[in-house]
């Protein structure tokens, strides 16, 4: 990311208009276009469909969230959105500062057949500082709030999850627990950010504070690599996944 891009994160109060100027700073040439509107995802809902299920969570910059859930067996995609906010088809420049209630978040498709809800869980916590409010490392206010958006089958395991996380630290978790709303998805040039722009990715990732902050609080657990390579291991071997 850019020094200017990577301002206009610091600065959410910026506004609509300045925070467009620096978007269109760093985004791919192909986005010099305006991108339109995202579309509302509230209506396929976050429940198990054909076989698939879904889930929202909420990890600051959400082009740092897509990576962990990617390399999970039996992901099917992850999607970067706005959602728990009040303005309907919002952009990411409106996003951005801080006015509209939203959160940047990411939608995991998974086949609940190979992943469980569970473990998608495990490797969120591990993925975000749970005790910051407003906030996620470099990147403040609270369009960058954490948040765990679950269906009422997913209610008790992500209530379990948060009561696990503040029983081991024993301190509060600012993480925000509540059942799944709208999901909009968020412009083309956010997708996939990691693979598609790797080299201002990683400028942002390497000077965002995230990789220092998940090992001082997670130490050999950040990231979730290692849990990520166990459910790998267990898949290749054909063991199926435990809800």
């Amino acid at each position: 990311m850019t020094a200017l891009a990577c301002s206009a994160r610091r600065l959410p109060i910026l506004s609509a208009a300045a925070l467009a100027a620096a978007a269109l700073a760093w985004a791919p040439a192909a986005s010099a276009v305006q991108p339109p509107l995202p579309t509302a995802d509230a209506a396929e809902g976050t429940g198990e469909q054909d076989g698939r299920a879904s889930a929202i969570f909420a990890g600051g910059c959400f082009w740092c969230m897509e990576s962990p859930f990617d390399k999970l067996d039996g992901v099917i995609s992850t999607t970067s959105g706005y959602t728990a906010g009040r303005l309907e088809d919002p952009t990411y420049y409106q996003v951005t500062t801080g006015r509209t209630g939203h959160t940047e978040a990411i939608k995991v498709v998974y086949d609940p057949q190979k992943v469980s809800y569970e473990t998608l869980l495990n490797v969120f916590w591990r993925n975000v500082d749970p005790f910051q409010q407003n906030r996620q490392f470099v990147d403040r206010g609270n369009q960058y709030r954490t948040g765990v958006y679950y269906t009422p089958e997913q209610k008790a395991a992500a209530e379990a999850s948060l009561k696990q996380v503040q029983q081991r630290f024993d301190r509060k978790v600012a993480t925000e627990l509540a059942e799944a709303g709208p999901f909009y998805e968020a412009e083309a040039y956010h997708q996939d950010f990691y693979k598609t722009n790797p080299a201002r990715y990683n400028a942002y990732a390497a000077s965002c504070g995230r990789v220092e902050g998940l090992n001082k609080i997670w130490g050999e657990e950040a990231g979730g690599a290692s849990i990520i390579q166990e459910h790998n291991a267990k898949a290749a071997a054909g063991t199926p996944a435990a809800e």
